[in-house]
């Protein structure tokens, strides 16, 4: 791929911006035909994070340039590498077609194609990428999959894929990796199971379904809460698990003439499906809370129990739930539209599918006192499939399907 071929600058007066307050009227439900019903608590909505100035009445982002790359299909997936120290050039990677892209950041507003790694199956459509790292180089590795159900691990340092993994007989829908262990990957797929995989020994470590697990699709999954049109969480601190987890490092396919012995879970240690009555498309964890979206123009806040419940004291036949908030927007009633959020847990980008990207200050004594904000450019109207924050919240990226890549940077 030719950087040339996929650069082009955005004219910056263009940008348009509103900033919002939450009102009475801005908070009722949107009127979908997927109104949420459940009969949960509804807490006293404290998210205690410190105080933070809140967005002001001029734009908090600018758009300052995007590219589009030249297969002029949809993009899913992006990921600005978290693996970086200071100093470090920020790169981030992303997922359309049957190519996986790094780019680098500049410090001049810019996008700079370093590289692009194209599957030799043209009908591969890839849809999640995640960075990983070597464990003694420290090197960056990325691993990438999508409607083949193939797991690719990718060096951007020897411009190789250095191994395939076939995890799944259907499309995997999300990555994600352990936050204490480099090694230990995480795939959500359409076969109704999540799966976690060592991707030293290419042992599949534990999956996650069966009588009691997801019954269809998963589309999302955030350390040990996964979703599909039910909410699950299991939990990967227990004494069975982690013996497992260790037991696949000792494992050498070489010298044992039996395969690895994967281990099955197919109760999660909570369910719920009175949160979302769609397919939940983005969850992630806010702390102890849980944030959540489906095709219902909202995010919802909430976490399993009463609010004074503390989490590791949630029992697997909890059936309460508490809502403590709902982030809404418009436009955006389609599936496989993810949220990011930074990581200091401060900030939330979405886009819709218009081309619209809504920003939440969540640094708040009370989500009630949120303020957000619309960012949009007029060349920029089709579906914003995710969205990624950098560590700071600085830089925000936007995906979308025909092919684009936005940057917006946060105004001083």
């Amino acid at each position: 791929m030719n950087p040339d071929s996929v650069t082009g600058q955005v004219e910056l007066e263009e940008t348009v911006s509103e900033v919002s307050t939450p009102t009475l009227e801005s908070n009722s439900r949107s009127a979908t035909p997927t109104s949420y019903t459940g009969s949960s608590g509804t807490g006293d909505g404290i998210i205690r994070r410190g105080r933070r100035k809140h967005l002001k009445g001029k734009p908090a982002y600018k758009c300052t340039t995007y590219i589009k790359e030249e297969h002029d299909q949809p993009i899913f997936g992006v990921a600005i590498n978290p693996f970086y120290k200071e100093g470090d050039t920020l790169t981030f990677a992303t997922a359309g077609s049957n190519r996986v892209s790094v780019y680098e950041l500049g410090d001049s507003t810019g996008i700079k194609l370093l590289q692009s790694y194209v599957d030799a199956d043209s009908n591969e459509n890839f849809y999640c990428v995640a960075w990983m790292y070597e464990e003694t180089t420290g090197l960056p590795l990325l691993a990438a999959a999508g409607s083949r159900g193939i797991l690719r691990i990718i060096s951007p340092i020897t411009l190789q894929c250095v191994k395939h993994i076939v995890a799944h007989g259907n499309p995997v829908n999300e990555l994600k990796i352990h936050p204490n262990d480099c090694n230990l990957l995480m795939s959500v797929s359409k076969d109704n199971s999540l799966r976690l995989w060592n991707v030293k020994t290419n042992v599949l470590v534990i999956v996650f379904g069966g009588v009691e697990g997801h019954r269809d699709e998963v589309l999302s999954a955030d350390n040990f809460l996964w979703n599909g049109s039910f909410l699950k969480m299991w939990r990967l601190n227990k004494n069975s698990i982690e013996e497992t987890i260790k037991a696949s490092y000792l494992y050498n396919s070489a010298k044992s003439p039996k395969p690895f012995k994967s281990m099955c879970v197919n109760i999660p240690d909570f369910s719920t499906r009175d949160i979302h009555r769609n397919y939940v498309d983005c969850v992630r964890w806010l702390g102890d809370f849980v944030l959540s979206k489906s095709c219902e123009n909202a995010i919802i806040c909430w976490k399993p129990g009463s609010i004074n419940t503390p989490l590791e004291d949630v029992k697997p036949n909890e059936t309460q739930v508490t809502v403590l908030y709902r982030f809404e927007y418009t436009s955006c009633d389609i599936w496989f539209m993810r949220f990011s959020i930074d990581y200091w847990q401060r900030v939330i980008a979405l886009g819709n599918q218009i081309g619209k990207v809504f920003v939440w200050d969540i640094n708040v004594d009370d989500p009630q006192k949120s303020r957000f904000s619309t960012f949009s450019h007029p060349k920029c109207t089709t579906a914003i499939r995710q969205t990624a924050l950098s560590r700071d919240a600085g830089i925000l990226l936007c995906v979308c399907d025909n092919g684009t890549i936005w940057r917006w940077d946060k105004t001083k």
